[in-house]
């Protein structure tokens, strides 16, 4: 069969990342949506320097697109003339949403609720460690501490009953909120777009952001980043936090001042769990790598395989919402651009 040469709906999805969001049902359900057989209307290409000049972009309708997609504008949309719909299979569009994508009247749709559950998995998971002091049992038993020095380490604590600091409503938030909730902790929150009523919806109390680090046995970062979060957190905040607090952070470097909580880790006064940094790859001489209080992952809190495919979901769900008239769920405006790291 002789290979599309203009297809409706355009991947542009690494080749590596092509199974890992869609697999053969979801295959199936894009293919139906973009016109029939997976022939007629849909086309895979890497990149978009993979897509050719063989290529006839004229009828391209959708764009699906992952991390890999450069910056969409004039000059790349002049050569989608009938592009109505961009969808993106991870959370933030902000690297490659341009204003001129809005100009043209071409709605943008992005998957991050399906990122929402796993990262606020491995939050848990870093809250938990935390307590229970694992980062610096685990540093010790690799370094071939004797035993007695092995166990040493501040006290550990139980999550039930531990109050536990959520600084952000989001969704993620949301549902780092729920898990700590249903294992007893006590919760504070703080967000300056909650008011009491909705803090009452979420069983949680809301508080302002010093008395939430002052309090805490967890403080989890879930804010988004906005010109009034860079850095929100700084040596004056982490001073605020108890002795043997520990600070979780999967969403975004962008809140911390790196060298302050540097500073703060090395005294060992507190502790703490991070997945974001302000350079990726973190440097392989980079001090946090040498720390016993310090737990580290390679920003892969959102990397699951059931998200993955909920992420693929998400994404022919809302094509398949478009090419049936009906309203999109999880559209992005010039405005949530701001909110986006």
């Amino acid at each position: 069969m002789a290979e599309l040469t203009a297809p409706r709906v355009l991947a542009l999805v690494a080749e590596k990342l092509q199974p890992r969001f869609f697999d053969q049902p979801t295959l199936d359900r894009l293919a139906k949506a973009s016109g029939g057989s997976r022939p007629s209307g849909l086309l895979f290409r890497g990149s978009l320097p993979a897509v050719g000049p063989d290529i006839d972009l004229s009828a391209v309708e959708v764009l699906i697109t992952d991390w890999g997609t450069p910056p969409l504008d004039a000059v790349t949309l002049d050569r989608f003339p009938a592009l109505k719909l961009v969808a993106h299979t991870g959370a933030s569009v902000k690297s490659f949403v341009t204003d001129e994508l809005f100009r043209r009247g071409i709605l943008v749709t992005q998957a991050g609720d399906a990122m929402a559950r796993p990262v606020a998995e491995v939050s848990l998971a870093f809250t938990l460690a935390l307590l229970h002091q694992l980062p610096r049992f685990d540093h010790a038993m690799h370094d071939r501490a004797d035993w007695a020095l092995a166990e040493q380490a501040p006290p550990q604590h139980e999550i039930d009953g531990a109050t536990i600091g959520i600084v952000g409503a989001s969704r993620t938030g949301r549902a780092y909120l729920r898990l700590v909730q249903s294992l007893g902790a006590r919760t504070l929150i703080y967000d300056p777009t909650l008011d009491a009523d909705d803090a009452h919806a979420l069983d949680t109390e809301l508080v302002g952001l010093d008395a939430l680090l002052s309090h805490s046995r967890i403080v989890a970062l879930h804010a988004p980043s906005l010109p009034g979060t860079y850095r929100m957190l700084s040596a004056e905040q982490f001073a605020l936090m108890q002795d043997g607090a520990g600070l979780v952070n999967t969403a975004r470097s962008w809140l911390v001042d790196p060298a302050a909580l540097l500073a703060e880790l090395q005294s060992g006064r507190i502790d703490a769990a991070i997945d974001v940094f302000d350079d990726e790859p973190l440097p392989t001489d980079s001090p946090l790598r040498l720390l016993p209080n310090v737990l580290l992952t390679p920003h892969r809190a959102a990397g699951t395989f059931e998200g993955h495919l909920r992420q693929g979901g998400i994404v022919v769900d809302e094509i398949e919402a478009f090419f049936g008239g009906k309203p999109l769920k999880h559209t992005v405006g010039p405005k949530d651009l701001n909110r986006m790291a």
